[in-house]
């Protein structure tokens, strides 16, 4: 007999990963060397301080029952962790840890979301915001990043009938995909119309600790007025490279954390003692690793847009994350190139058009292999006679 899926799961395809990744397979077993610089998986070791928390939370045997809620000692960790690095005041009953961003993003719309709803979501923007937005019922407004104003968001243009029944509204600084940085008079702006709209601001703050060219990394809290209109999604993965252990928060307006706390105690006995050992760790550990893994990643950059311009093609400097986000040569669309790519070259790239619409005629590439090997494949694509 048949099982018929839910027909909710209609909307979502296996995803452009996942047929990237069966297509290294296929080259692979060719015996073509692959560079796959498609996924944002960091290549970097945690630091020591972060794996004996875990080795030392596992060897105690109360650290494997249900844990049910976040700890006090995480919390007070995160409040303390807010105040010293972004200067910024939180209470604890304005955290909730969890399963990282991914989950939480996922979570927020069946929390915060109701039937005719709007959500306003970046295009190009991380895949989670519209399936999180799709799961809580709502009507998707998309606003376009743009290389003309900087990929930052023009509200101006989103029409007023629209932002009257908009319930909340996503940013992402700096950017995945596009690699764009924020200034903060953006956030007052953003803020500003929040206030006088009545929607809130959610903001994913996954790469603040991976910013470049001397541009500052903050939180969204940090900005007057941020609590009263939002929360922000506050990552360890990408700055502590424990992107396996799912470490995220979900920190600001309390009646927005208090929300996806109900909705999650649903369904979850919360994040495992160890791994909040391992939160604990991080962020009351030493973040000179951090400052130095920025540096490298700015290396890598360098090392990869810098060789490609050499044989001609006219790429920009990624602002922020772990990505580059690089408009394709004249006569390709966003999947040709990636698979001429793949094909001539056996370099993996993300399609822009995996992120939205505006996302054509662009590639991301992950900077997820040291600085020699990306500076040699730049070579082997300007060798290559793609460009």
């Amino acid at each position: 007999m048949h099982f018929e899926k839910s027909k909710k799961l209609n909307h979502f395809s296996t995803g452009i990963f996942a047929a990237l990744d069966e297509k290294k397979s296929e080259l692979m077993k060719s015996g073509r060397k692959i560079y796959n610089l498609s996924v944002g998986t960091p290549d970097f070791v945690p630091p020591k301080h972060i794996m004996d928390a875990v080795v030392e939370a596992c060897r105690e045997p109360a650290n494997y029952k249900y844990s049910l809620v976040d700890t006090e000692e995480m919390l007070m960790a995160v409040k303390d962790y807010y105040a010293d690095r972004y200067k910024t005041e939180i209470d604890i009953s304005e955290i909730t840890g969890v399963h990282g961003t991914q989950e939480g993003m996922g979570h927020l719309g069946m929390a915060m979301l109701n039937p005719g709803d709007y959500v306003l979501l970046p295009d190009p923007g991380y895949p989670i915001f519209e399936a999180g937005s799709y799961l809580g019922g709502a009507e998707i407004y998309y606003y376009p990043l743009l290389k003309e104003n900087d990929f930052l968001p023009v509200i101006e243009e989103v029409p007023e009938d629209i932002l009257k029944k908009t319930k909340y509204m996503v940013l992402s600084y700096p950017s995945n995909p596009v690699g764009a940085a924020a200034p903060k008079s953006m956030y007052e702006k953003m803020i500003k119309y929040a206030k006088e709209y009545g929607f809130f601001i959610i903001n994913d703050n996954a790469y603040s600790d991976i910013i470049f060219d001397g541009r500052e990394g903050f939180s969204f809290l940090s900005i007057p007025g941020a609590k009263e209109v939002g929360v922000e999604f506050f990552s360890l993965s990408k700055s502590f490279n424990v992107t396996g252990f799912r470490i995220s928060f979900c920190v600001g307006n309390k009646s927005i954390v208090d929300a996806l706390k109900l909705l999650r105690s649903q369904y979850d006995f919360g994040m495992s003692y160890p791994v909040q050992k391992v939160a604990v760790a991080a962020l009351r550990g030493p973040r000179d690793s951090v400052v130095e893994q920025c540096k490298t990643y700015q290396k890598r950059r360098d090392a990869l847009l810098g060789g490609l311009r050499k044989y001609g093609w006219d790429v920009p400097d990624s602002q922020g994350t772990m990505f580059v986000w690089l408009p394709v040569p004249e006569g390709y669309s966003s999947s040709t190139f990636c698979e001429t790519l793949m094909d001539k070259a056996g370099v993996i790239g993300t399609p822009g058009t995996a992120f939205g619409p505006m996302g054509e005629g662009y590639i991301r590439f992950a900077l997820v292999l040291p600085e020699d090997e990306l500076a040699e494949i730049a070579d082997i694509i300007g060798q290559s006679n793609i460009l």
